[in-house]
């Protein structure tokens, strides 16, 4: 923290705060006017405490990384050449020609998926005048945008269910935490908000446009750029969401008997192929280098670069073969969900995590006991389908690839507002009761 955050960051502050006062009435109703406001706010200061705590708690970190160790050098250079400064911006990782001079400085200037987020702060920083705090403000204003798209996607379809969708959309707190500064995390769950929105316009509202054509595109191109991975697990999940959806449309119980197997044999190799192309060019996510992948990751992350944080856990051996990998799934998706548990906690941010993943095991337990032997019925509805495949599947690849609990609090955020909605969904679900007014 600088003198230039005390200066500047109240002033974004407020600026956004107005421009959001003024902008309410575009994007909210009487129901979701409630939220607009106390999501962003919360956004602004989830981003806040996290810078607070990389320097006061960790003193330092992959946030200053990112912008101090990064997106500052290329605001200095912008300042001081333009030209070469801007060009910055269309230079891919190593490429120093006429730049050595600031992108030497740069941390992750050897990585090309951190540097798409050093180059989004530096944009940023190019209207904060590079303040952390700003920067970060900004960056918890783009998590909000997509927090707010997937609230806008299910409440939409779910009126009735508008505050437990805003609580599994805007309120989870390591969402707000992990997923609002300068990370790439915030960027990736913002993305995959608004990716979720615009297919849900395409395939379930019937509007195309080419402007959100272009959105969709730019977000699931940032997905691609920093974690692809994620897409590996996303767009199989949208593929049996748009199947399902299509599916639900057909009346005849004999129709959909005879085109459930057809059905059935597109999606599955629509997803595979999409994976396979996800991959394409990176041996590390290539299908017969991910199990090899995960077992590199999560050894790497226990034994070197976490091994010093003390909150390392172990599911097993793996071998680098799916199936290890398989065998660790039940155990991989448990701890990506309700881990650590209160016992197993060993620093205060392990609190935060333990204590929501308490919450989430009370909520499962309670929806199976109040659906009881009828609960898979309610997995019937394509939205519920989508979440909570797009959850679990995430879910097995980070827990099988992490093996350090406070690694898996900033990975597995992308998952938990799907698993919330699924559980919404679930336990709401009602086949004589199609919820069309808010409460």
């Amino acid at each position: 923290m600088e003198i230039r955050d005390l200066i500047v960051t109240p002033v974004v502050i407020i600026w956004i705060l107005l421009a959001a006062y003024f902008l309410r009435p575009r994007f909210t109703d009487e129901i979701t006017l409630r939220y607009f406001l106390p999501a962003l706010i919360v956004k602004i200061l989830g981003a806040l405490a996290l810078g607070f705590v990389y320097q006061f708690y960790y003193n330092g970190g992959d946030t200053f990384n990112y912008h101090t160790h990064g997106s500052r050098h290329v605001w200095e250079a912008v300042v001081e050449s333009p030209i070469n400064g801007f060009t910055f911006f269309f230079r891919k990782a190593l490429d120093y020609e006429g730049i050595y001079k600031y992108a030497s400085k740069i941390y992750f200037f050897r990585d090309p998926n951190s540097l798409v987020v050093v180059k989004i702060a530096a944009f940023f920083d190019l209207f904060t005048f590079s303040s952390y705090s700003a920067t970060a403000v900004l960056f918890a204003c783009f998590s909000f945008v997509g927090a707010w798209c997937l609230f806008v996607t299910f409440y939409r379809q779910y009126p009735v269910f508008h505050f437990q969708i805003a609580v599994s959309t805007l309120f989870i707190p390591s969402v707000i935490f992990w997923g609002s500064g300068i990370l790439k995390d915030t960027i990736v769950v913002s993305c995959l908000g608004i990716a979720t929105y615009q297919f849900y316009k395409f395939f379930s509202e019937k509007r195309i446009s080419i402007f959100s054509l272009i959105v969709l595109v730019v977000s699931l191109y940032l997905i691609y750029s920093i974690k692809k991975f994620i897409l590996q697990a996303y767009i199989p999940s949208v593929m049996v969401w748009v199947g399902s959806q299509n599916l639900a449309r057909i009346r005849s119980g004999l129709i959909k008997a005879m085109i459930i197997p057809f059905m059935a044999v597109v999606v599955i190799y629509s997803a595979y192929y999409s994976v396979l192309k996800v991959g394409e060019g990176d041996t590390k996510y290539s299908l017969d280098k991910i199990a090899e992948t995960a077992k590199v990751t999560a050894y790497d992350i226990r034994y070197w670069t976490g091994k010093d944080a003390g909150s390392g856990y172990s599911l097993g051996e793996l071998d680098g073969s799916f199936t290890s990998l398989l065998r660790m799934a039940p155990a991989a998706i448990n701890v990506s969900l309700f881990r650590p548990y209160l016992w197993e906690i060993k620093n205060p941010l392990m609190l935060l995590s333990a204590l929501e993943g308490l919450a989430f095991l009370v909520i499962v337990i309670y929806v199976f006991f109040k659906k009881g032997i009828f609960v898979w019925r309610a997995c019937k509805d394509p939205n519920t389908i989508f979440a909570m495949v797009f959850a679990l599947s995430f879910a097995f690849a980070i827990g099988v690839s992490t093996f350090n609990f406070g690694t898996l609090a900033r990975y597995k955020i992308p998952l938990l507002p799907f698993f919330a909605l699924a559980l919404v969904l679930i336990k709401n679900y009602s086949e004589n009761n199609k919820p069309t007014k808010p409460e």
